[in-house]
């Protein structure tokens, strides 16, 4: 039945077969099953009765696993495997068969409201998660759909606005994790997004869904829409688009048959649409034959509370009086402060949004933790919606902090004040948590903060006042147990950041470009995104990427490093050198010193995750790949890897590199033809290209000149196109001449 041949089908069939036939499904049609795509990526939000794409309309209960800015700090690519693999099981068992998810644009700017569902502000890290979370979901029968295809990196005007970015960003930032996930994973279907590229819609973007996700990537899935990001479906079929989503009863598909009837667009076309399409109903019916009648919401819900532990960055851990604010000890007070404790934030707004299976409460964890007879007093401190006296509030949770051991304050932003659908205007908490937590420090120097929110906050201030500081991000349903897990001790934190925290939001490198105008944003920091940018700028961060301490230490030792035709295998000793069991996220950056072209002082290109006894070491080995060591060549329009010596850092932060060494990389034999274009310089780098020149054109001998004129002869000759010598050579040189030279330069050269 799902093996339907498409040319059996009319083009009135095919065209059916490319829109849905409501808000979550596709048409049954000549046999073929109608299929079934949901809203994730964190949960199955699969609804019934009424739908919606905005997370207004309620959904059947199913486990919320933390958003991907918490799951992106576990830097762990198992544990977002497991996680995959668990959705799968979930959707499977709710008759969903395809999970829209991943969410993997790069985070540019904190500001971007939908940051909450990406995982970082780095392609390497985001790269290797989401192919993992699409290889565990697709592993149980449900496709995977990845988004948002592509360069989507702001609400705002988010329907029509024109990302205008250069090539090489493009490509190096934006596109490089969808590559990476479409090579390694094969997810089953794309997802374009709704903004533009260069001036060019994504849905209508036959360069981003033909040349480059098909033809370069070899992706061979179907490409479907963001929900209502269709203007023009003829274009957009004819641009490689396979699936409008949701349906338009039918108006749409007129539109497409009467294009190939007009002779406006190619039949084969939608013939090819088509065929995708049956081939995804195969996959799904495929999947269905794993009947799965229910999932085990407990054991999912434990899966949860376990991920959400390992994704709780510990950013600070001052001593108070010669000893660590954290871990808890239990049998002491403690003052739990701040609604989030008691009313805890932990997913974002907006399509994404889950009906969990069950919420746990932080207080409530922490006092089943704190151990019998231990007073665990609470205080709000302060409410997110303004009501309640602010001074009052306030001196309760001062009164509270002071009769206790140590107090634990809950800040972050609410749900309104981030959510998919707008962009923040400033990445401030709120004024009176700030004052709340200066308050409770006056009273309790012991004083530990525990943060919640979906992008990145100015931390300066906080970080000086509060002695210790955890950053939960978002981390779903069993926030409240894993945060009390990590605060007791239980389980010790191991988490990293995955965005920089900047000391202040002029600092950021998208600051003067976000969100844009007019219709269009401006990339132009180009290929300095996030860390890249305070690298290359020198700018203090008050914490930076990859940065996450631990209850016990690690040591690094002995880097080795070799080269080959798969690339660069780093090899380095890591001791945990501490008390406690603990697990290190090893980090490997990789720094191009004397490149010929632009880039970053230092980029990440490989990491792993050992979990360590106290005293034991591991030998911790990994391939940076051949591919990732290249940029794309605008000239050549290629990757290519520049032979030479590379420098590569282990490293437990961006800034806290522990051991370094070189190594020399072959670079690729690629040769840009030289053209009458070409610079003399470029002429004269070639072997040979300086006897060749001088026979057919002497050229001038200005030493002395130079002196006199006060100029560099042989930089300002270098510069000259060789096609401009005609214009210097009097007629001694003829254009036949240089087309002569250029022909025997190139063919001296491959």
């Amino acid at each position: 039945m799902t093996t339907h041949d498409p040319a059996a089908l009319s083009t009135t069939e095919q065209a059916a077969l490319g829109s849905g036939a409501d808000f979550w499904s596709t048409k049954e049609v000549a046999g073929i099953p109608s299929l079934m795509l949901t809203d994730g990526p964190h949960g199955v939000r699969r609804q019934v009765g009424a739908t919606d794409h905005l997370g207004l309309a309620g959904s059947e209960p199913a486990t919320c696993f933390p958003p991907a800015v918490g799951l992106g700090q576990s830097w762990d690519a198992e544990l977002t495997h497991r996680v995959g693999t668990a959705l799968g099981v979930e959707s499977r068992a709710l008759g969903v068969d395809v999970l829209l998810g991943p969410g993997i644009n790069i985070k540019r700017d904190p500001r971007c409201g939908r940051n909450f569902e990406y995982y970082s502000e780095d392609p390497h890290l985001t790269g290797r998660l989401a192919a993992s979370w699409v290889r565990g979901l697709q592993s149980t029968g449900v496709g995977a759909s990845l988004k948002h295809f592509a360069a989507n990196n702001t609400e705002h005007d988010r329907m029509r606005s024109s990302s205008d970015i250069a090539p090489r960003p493009l490509r190096e930032i934006y596109l490089r994790a969808f590559q990476h996930v479409v090579r390694t994973a094969n997810p089953w279907t794309v997802m374009c997004s709704y903004n533009r590229i260069n001036g060019t819609y994504a849905a209508e973007n036959h360069w981003l869904l033909t040349e480059v996700l098909r033809d370069d990537w070899g992706f061979d899935g179907v490409v479907v829409s963001d929900w209502g990001a269709v203007q023009d479906r003829v274009k957009a079929v004819a641009a490689g688009l396979d699936l409008e989503m949701p349906g338009s009863g039918g108006a749409t598909d007129r539109l497409v048959v009467d294009a190939v009837e007009a002779g406006e667009l190619d039949a084969a076309v939608v013939a090819r649409a088509a065929a995708r399409t049956i081939a995804l109903a195969a996959k799904a019916a495929a999947g269905r034959a794993a009947d799965v009648a229910a999932f085990d919401a407990e054991t999912h819900h434990a899966l949860a509370r376990q991920v959400a532990a390992h994704c709780v960055v510990l950013l600070r851990n001052e001593p108070v009086d010669g000893q660590a604010v954290l871990p808890l000890e239990a049998g002491r007070s403690v003052a739990v402060v701040g609604e989030f404790a008691q009313h805890p934030r932990y997913q974002g707004g907006g399509s994404s949004h889950v009906n969990p299976t069950r919420v746990e409460i932080p207080l409530d964890e922490i006092r089943a933790l704190a151990g019998d007879g231990t007073s665990v007093a609470y205080a709000a401190g302060f409410t997110t919606d303004g009501s309640g006296d602010e001074a009052a509030l306030r001196d309760e949770a001062v009164q509270a902090a002071a009769a206790a051991d140590t107090a634990v304050v809950f800040l972050g932003l609410a749900a309104h004040q981030e959510s998919e659908g707008f962009d923040r205007e400033h990445i401030e908490l709120p004024a009176e948590q700030v004052e709340l937590l200066a308050a409770v420090v006056r009273a309790q120097p012991r004083t530990a903060v525990v943060l919640s929110h979906g992008g990145v906050l100015r931390l300066a201030t906080v970080a000086e006042l509060a002695p210790a500081l955890l950053d939960g991000a978002l981390l779903g349903q069993a926030a409240g147990g894993a945060l009390a897990d990590v605060l007791f001790g239980r389980v010790n934190p191991s988490a990293r950041l995955t965005e920089t925290v900047p000391v202040r939001i002029q600092d950021t490198p998208a600051y003067l470009d976000f969100p844009g105008e007019h219709g269009h944003v401006a990339y132009g920091e180009g290929l300095f995104v996030g860390y890249r940018w305070y690298d290359a700028r020198d700018i203090e961060v008050t914490f930076p990427f990859g940065h996450g301490l631990s209850y016990t230490s690690f040591a690094y030792d002995d880097l080795e490093l070799s080269a080959d035709g798969d690339g660069v295998t780093a090899r380095v000793t890591v001791t945990n050198s501490g008390a406690r069991a603990g697990r290190e996220v090893v980090q490997f950056y990789v720094a191009r010193p004397d490149a010929s072209v632009v880039r970053p002082p230092q980029e990440l290109k490989g990491h792993a995750v050992v979990e360590l006894a106290p005293g034991a070491s591991e030998r911790v080995s990994v391939l940076i790949a051949r591919e990732d060591l290249a940029y794309w060549d605008t000239r050549g329009e290629r990757w290519v890897v520049e032979g030479g010596a590379y420098e590569v850092r282990a490293a437990a932060s961006s800034r806290d590199i522990r051991a370094a060494a070189s190594v020399e990389v072959t670079g690729d034999a690629f040769v840009l033809p030289l053209t009458l274009n070409s610079t003399l310089g470029e002429v004269m780098a070639v072997p040979g290209a300086a006897e060749v020149l001088g026979a057919l054109m002497p050229m001038p001998q200005a030493a002395a000149d130079t002196e006199v004129l006060g100029v560099d002869m042989a930089k300002m000759l270098a510069s000259i196109p060789v096609g401009r010598l005609l214009s210097f050579a009097g007629g001694a040189v003829t254009p036949a001449d240089l087309d002569k030279l250029i022909a025997q330069l190139n063919a001296g050269r491959v």
